[in-house]
């Protein structure tokens, strides 16, 4: 091998410049080298030449399956759409060696091309310029989707000049452009660029180097749509898939509620197990109220939401019980409403069976009751037999008490009279019969009224059970009811026939308190004073003393005074204590002193007019007592 071919093997070993191979042949001319020596460096230096474009080309090729490489492997691990068309535009530009690469999509609203990537642009124009279809050469790309290429934009008159896009391309200081375009099927996509700012030749090469990054983002973009599309549909098998979870959890807890009323109903379960088994499945809070069922009724048997609160009338034949009131679920499912509609279904029909029975349960006490006032020579066995059935203890002492709603003379139309005082005598049974009911006794409707017969509670006396009935009856109806009582009837089926005299007691005394204007309170003969002696039947004459002035009494004895007789004295002079110290020849300060120890011990209105009355009334029963008596 000559010296000149290895100088050719050197140069092509660093890979010189193509300058670089005429310096051998320049240096053999210098040395006077013959014709034929310099027609083999001559031949030698092409041959050099040609396999170092050889060499050229293959590290070209190279690079670019490389980058080909680089770019399948972007897909495979495609998660982010803009970093692989990024990565794209980036690899053209490189490769093709240009000073600008960009990369624009379709937009098949607008029915233009817009740009999404671009790399070595400065130009913000221009980055964000729009091309109409078959405008600039990208338009042409896009719409005939074949590539075009050209060494100097504004002198090829193959393209649509508009003055936008001509001042975005002037602005980025374009002049050589290449665009493929990127296209799926037959469908063009966008396009991919590749531009220089200067005039240069874009090679078949080149073209086609260009043409593969194309359909690896045309490629990238399907994936990430066909991502996008699986992504949503993903999410909606997800939806639906909740929604059926949701459907079934709801079809459950309808068919536990089911199973679980049911099993109320068999068992006998009253209204607030109902509400407690249907707060456990719905997972809110349900409550039975007689009240507020106002709205849940006119919208007939469905429920009805209430701000947060869901609200199902009860109610049966045309009549409202009351309502289910769900609070803490304010989205109730469909489903979930119709399970809460049920639930009141089911309540009014434990409280249709609960007011049946407790009506005819209110029937018997009041046979029982009417057999006590009209018939009480009935066999006393039998008598106690249906006693014990109705849970009555006749061994208790009981008051028979009567009660009525007495309201103000032209209280009300007369037209009307006698249909409320129909409604009011039925409405007195009621509240009357569910009293007696609790308190284990009787009640019956009886003389425009009711009467009741209930056992006195320990320390009770007949006076409190009136004024206690008073007050339950007038809250029960929201109106004053007047309640009268008799003394205690002790031995209730020993003596059956003392129900009815104290019944007539019990009378009495109602008619005394309306008389005394104190209608809508309860009281005993005890309560009335004198006026209690003369109604009631006992003539409890000692017990009337003892009521009266009896702490006087005893501070006598207790003490040896003579305040009793002080104040007969005092009564007997017209309540003067001058005359009454002359009476008792006294001082009038002693006379003082003994009437203020009376004050003390009967109270500041002892010298009222009507409780002068009773203690002068009294006075006068216990001298008579202590004449009968001898003391």
């Amino acid at each position: 091998m000559s010296h000149e071919h290895v100088s050719y093997l050197e140069l092509l070993a660093r890979g010189a410049a193509t300058e670089a191979y005429d310096r051998p042949v320049l240096l053999a001319r210098a040395s006077g080298a013959g014709p034929e020596e310099l027609a083999g460096l001559e031949e030698a230096k092409q041959l050099a030449l040609r396999v170092r474009a050889e060499l050229e080309g293959r590290r070209r090729r190279e690079a670019e399956l490389s980058a080909l490489f680089a770019t399948a492997h972007d897909l495979a691990g495609l998660r982010d759409l803009d970093a692989v068309l990024r990565a794209i535009v980036q690899r053209a530009r490189s490769l093709l060696g240009t000073e600008v690469a960009y990369l624009s999509l379709n937009d098949p609203v607008a029915g233009d091309t817009y740009m999404r990537v671009t790399e070595g642009s400065v130009s913000a124009r221009f980055q964000q310029v729009r091309l109409g279809m078959g405008e600039g050469l990208g338009g042409l790309v896009a719409q005939t989707a074949r590539p075009y290429v050209t060494d100097d934009y504004f002198r090829d008159p193959r393209f649509q000049h508009t003055r936008a896009i001509d001042a975005a391309v002037r602005d980025e200081g374009l002049v050589a452009i290449l665009g493929v375009p990127l296209t799926l099927g037959s469908q063009v996509i966008g396009v991919l660029f590749a531009a220089d700012r200067r005039a240069r030749v874009f090679e078949r090469e080149q073209v086609a180097l260009l043409g593969s990054l194309a359909a690896h983002a045309a490629v990238a973009i399907d994936t990430a749509n066909l991502l996008a599309e699986t992504r949503s549909a993903l999410a909606e098998l997800e939806r639906a898939n909740d929604i059926i979870r949701e459907h079934s959890a709801v079809i459950e807890r309808a068919s536990e509620v089911h199973d679980r009323l049911s099993e109320l109903v068999l068992r006998g379960g009253g209204v607030h197990d109902v509400a407690h088994a249907v707060s456990e499945v719905l997972g809110g809070t349900v409550e039975f109220t007689e009240e507020g069922a106002g709205s849940a009724r006119r919208a007939g048997s469905h429920a009805v939401r209430e701000g947060d609160d869901w609200v199902a009338a009860v109610s049966a034949g045309g009549e409202t019980l009351g309502a289910l009131v769900l609070h803490g679920q304010p989205d109730l499912d469909p489903v979930d409403q119709r399970t809460l509609e049920r639930a009141a279904l089911v309540t009014s029909l434990l409280l249709l069976a609960r007011r049946s029975a407790g009506e005819a349960e209110q029937r018997v006490r009041g046979e029982l009751l009417d057999d006590l006032l009209d018939a009480p020579d009935r066999d006393r066995r039998l008598l106690r037999e249906r006693a014990a059935r109705l849970r009555t203890d006749s061994e208790a002492p009981h008051v028979v008490l009567a009660a009525r709603i007495d309201r103000a003379a032209g209280d009300g139309a007369e037209a009307d009279a006698g249909g409320r005082e129909s409604a009011d005598r039925q409405r007195l049974w009621s509240a009357a019969s569910h009293l007696a009911a609790t308190r284990h006794g009787l009640a019956s409707a009886r003389d425009g009224g009711t009467v009741l017969l209930l056992p006195l509670g320990p320390g009770e006396s007949a006076a409190d059970l009136a004024r206690q009935t008073a007050r339950s009856l007038g809250g029960a109806l929201r109106e004053p009811v007047t309640v009268g009582a008799s003394a205690p009837v002790r031995t209730l089926l020993d003596r059956p026939d003392q129900v009815a005299v104290a019944y007539q007691e019990a009378r009495r005394c109602l008619d005394a308190l309306v008389l005394l204007h104190r209608s809508g309170q309860g009281a005993a003969a005890e309560d009335l004073g004198f006026l209690g002696l003369l109604l009631a039947d006992s003539r409890d004459i000692d017990g009337f003393v003892g009521r009266t002035i009896g702490q006087v009494v005893a501070y006598d004895r207790r003490r040896g005074t003579e305040l009793v007789r002080t104040l007969d004295a005092y009564f007997a002079s017209g309540m003067s204590p001058a005359r009454t110290k002359d009476e008792l020849h006294v001082h009038v300060n002693t006379v003082a002193q003994r009437l203020e120890r009376v004050g003390r011990l009967l109270g500041p209105d002892w010298q009222s007019p009507a409780r002068a009355l009773e203690i002068q009334l009294a006075l006068r029963l216990h001298a008579l007592s202590d004449a009968v008596t001898g003391t």
